[in-house]
């Protein structure tokens, strides 16, 4: 029988559905991550039967049955499985047969903006899809308190320093015509996603996001999903996803 391989120690974390590989690298960072009594660094690795502690709580981590859905967040929802406080959270929309996966967000909406969210239990997936590199694009539609001067156009895509990080749109375009206020509608591009990232390089020239909306992940879109409802996603939606 071929014995199992030491894998990262990072995506035993994730697998276990605490949380995404990229967080916990952060967890591996700050000395909280312990196997076999020792602390551990990034890059070492693990087998799935060693006795991994993360905050000094020891993990379980189930065969591995990778379940991913796409989401259409309403407003009012917080994208956290960890904050005690939060109020409502995207979880508790999920059929209870999914609550059990102990499911995380691969790229977060903050709790006032909707749209398309991408949950999942597979570490390595939530990787692929928030990491810079990897340069999928997410398109948000916005409605802005005043009409957009396109002036501006060049500033969002130059790019604005805003609290030691730069801030950068793809594309940025009016949004399809709705209403009397066609000029306050947009639509962003971005193949990142720093927190708030679309309402900071709005307010940087002084424009109030009143409307956001995540519309398309890659390869796929808010089409069909009812507003709180969800779309399991086979391995073909997984490839469009990662385009």
């Amino acid at each position: 029988m071929e014995k199992p391989e030491p894998q990262r120690i990072q995506k035993l974390i994730a697998q276990a559905g605490l949380c995404s590989r990229r967080e916990a690298e952060r967890f591996i960072e700050n000395g909280e991550v312990r196997v076999n009594g020792k602390t551990v660094s990034l890059g070492d690795r693990a087998l799935a039967s060693d006795p991994i502690f993360v905050k000094n709580k020891r993990l379980h981590i189930p065969e591995a049955h990778a379940v991913t859905v796409a989401m259409n967040k309403p407003k009012g929802f917080l994208c956290t499985n960890s904050d005690p406080y939060a109020e409502r959270t995207v979880f508790e929309l999920l059929p209870p047969d999914l609550q059990r996966q102990r499911m995380f967000c691969a790229g977060r909406l903050d709790k006032d903006s909707e749209g398309l969210l991408i949950l999942t239990n597979d570490g390595d997936l939530a990787h692929r899809l928030t990491h810079p590199a990897k340069r999928i694009v997410k398109r948000y539609r916005v409605l802005l308190h005043r009409d957009f001067n396109k002036a501006d156009i060049p500033v969002l895509l130059n790019g604005i320093e805003d609290e030691g990080e730069l801030l950068k749109a793809e594309k940025v375009i009016p949004a399809p015509a709705v209403g009397d206020d066609h000029l306050r509608r947009m639509e962003v591009h971005l193949h990142h996603g720093k927190k708030r990232e679309v309402r900071r390089l709005f307010e940087a020239k002084r424009y109030y996001v009143k409307k956001l909306v995540r519309i398309q992940i890659g390869g796929i879109t808010l089409k069909g999903i009812a507003k709180g409802g969800i779309k399991p996603l086979g391995k073909k939606d997984i490839e469009r996803l990662l385009r």
